[in-house]
């Protein structure tokens, strides 16, 4: 997420490190490159501008605090930048109304309104307890409606059923009709988008926001577009009026500028981020915790957040008492590998954790990603309940069929058991350092380290050196 934006604003701030003092001309230098760096990143001109002008007068005019290096000043100044920029405080969802609340959901076709409509649903059930009816407004696009009755089916989730040749507005007063005499607390209407924005589109849809009037009016914008989420944001905003706007695809978005501009250019919220393909990759926009992941800080609370949705507590706990005990096998790491696998996608976990970002070329290069975690897996499950148990029972020969069951290879058999003993040993320094108190802390999943790189060794579980 964000990755060459990320990269070259570090890379403007390590330079300052080491510096006793700032002059002038440290900060004016910093400046440009950190204006091309937001160019770059597709940023909109006036948001750069604004940016720029409010870090420069604060690097300049802030007196250095003793206890505080230069660059530490820098990187705090340009950190509450960003968070004001992308919008200071994380903005929820108004359902304060009476039911059902009516939520329209905006968007070109292709943006993920429809996904984004389920994933929204879901995380209302299942987050705040609500009734939800979806319904689909589009009759455009070919098996639209067929689409998000699907999806509501595979949810759980009510949708509005589909009546042919049924138009958009009649839709909606049946929507209405439905998620009133239903009792639904929450309507959510998704509306038909177009490839581009044209007259006809949002007449239609301005027509639907007066019928519906919505408590919440949500953009749904795809941020590899980039520059054009920002356009497409503000046309909607002038021409229909948006309550906030849900960027899509940021986990394959680079550059970032769609988030950094979108609140500045339209003066309304980002309010969700979508993740991911799957339902649950959905999370509320929190403008400190994006801020800090794009300066390599992390986001501790978003990890510890997902360890605890995800981590079955029970299973965990039972999981860090036998390693305490010293009977940590690979069944049990088998189970802390499908732990791992529910928290998602494993860069993303990695990026919340403060400093990976400095890691980032050694985690490219090794390769890591799901498909690593999936073939960790498939190793354990090609051995005998015998050889997860007792693991140094695996030599050669049966490390032969193992790699063959798994489609693997036998250096990727040893890379897995070098790592099983990498876990065995952090599991003695733990309790050296106070057991099992030391290893929960947090959540975590004990052996989530060992996806990581280790500056200056090598890594069991990649098997190289850095």
């Amino acid at each position: 997420m964000f990755s060459n934006l990320s990269d070259k604003l570090n890379e403007v701030l390590d330079k300052l490190r080491g510096k006793g003092a700032l002059s002038e001309s440290d900060v004016d230098d910093a400046m440009r490159q950190i204006r091309i760096a937001l160019l770059e990143a597709d940023v909109a001109l006036p948001v750069v501008k604004d940016f720029i002008a409010k870090v420069r007068e604060k690097a300049i005019g802030e007196d250095i605090i003793k206890s505080v290096t230069p660059a530490q000043l820098v990187t705090k100044i340009v950190h509450d930048e960003l968070v004001a920029t992308l919008g200071s405080e994380a903005e929820e969802l108004n359902l304060s109304v009476t039911p059902p609340a009516v939520i329209l959901m905006l968007g070109l076709q292709g943006s993920g309104k429809t996904t984004t409509t389920g994933k929204l649903a879901k995380r209302l059930k299942e987050k705040q307890g609500k009734s939800v009816l979806m319904a689909s407004l589009d009759i455009y696009r070919p098996a639209a409606q067929e689409q998000l009755a699907q999806l509501g089916a595979s949810l759980n989730i009510d949708t509005l059923p589909v009546i042919a040749d049924e138009k958009p507005e009649a839709i909606t007063r049946r929507a209405l009709t439905e998620a009133k005499t239903g009792g639904y607390d929450v309507l959510l209407l998704d509306t038909a988008g177009r490839t581009h924005i044209d007259a006809d589109m949002m007449a239609e849809a301005a027509a639907i926001k007066a019928l519906a009037k919505p408590i919440e009016s949500l953009l749904v914008v795809d941020a590899l577009t980039g520059q054009d989420a920002v356009n497409i944001a503000k046309e909607f905003d002038e021409k229909i009026g948006i309550t906030g706007s849900i960027l899509t695809r940021i986990d394959g978005d680079s550059r970032g500028g769609a988030a950094l501009s979108i609140k500045f250019i339209t003066g309304k919220p980002l309010k969700f981020l979508g993740t991911g393909e799957k339902p649950d990759a959905f999370e509320p926009f929190h403008p400190d915790r994006l801020a800090g992941r794009i300066l390599g800080m992390g986001d501790v609370v978003s990890l510890v957040e997902t360890a605890i949705e995800k981590i079955d507590e029970d299973e965990a706990q039972k999981t860090a008492e036998r390693m305490m005990k010293g009977t940590f096998n690979l069944e049990d790491m088998l189970s802390q590998i499908r732990q791992i696998k529910k928290m998602g996608d494993i860069k993303g976990v990695l990026g919340m954790i403060p400093g990976i970002a400095k890691m980032k070329k050694q985690i490219d290069e090794a390769g890591i990603d799901d498909r690593v975690v999936i073939r960790q897996e498939a190793i354990i499950l090609s051995m005998t309940i015998k050889e997860r148990r007792h693991p140094d029972i695996i030599k050669a020969s049966r490390k032969k069929r193992i790699a063959d069951g798994s489609g693997t290879s036998i250096q990727d058999v040893n890379k897995l058991l070098k790592r099983f003993e990498q876990v065995e040993m952090a599991m003695k320094r733990m309790k050296k350092m106070g057991g099992l108190k030391a290893l929960m802390s947090g959540g975590m999943p004990p052996s989530l380290d060992a996806f990581m790189p280790k500056q200056g060794g090598a890594n069991p579980f990649l098997g190289k050196r850095f």
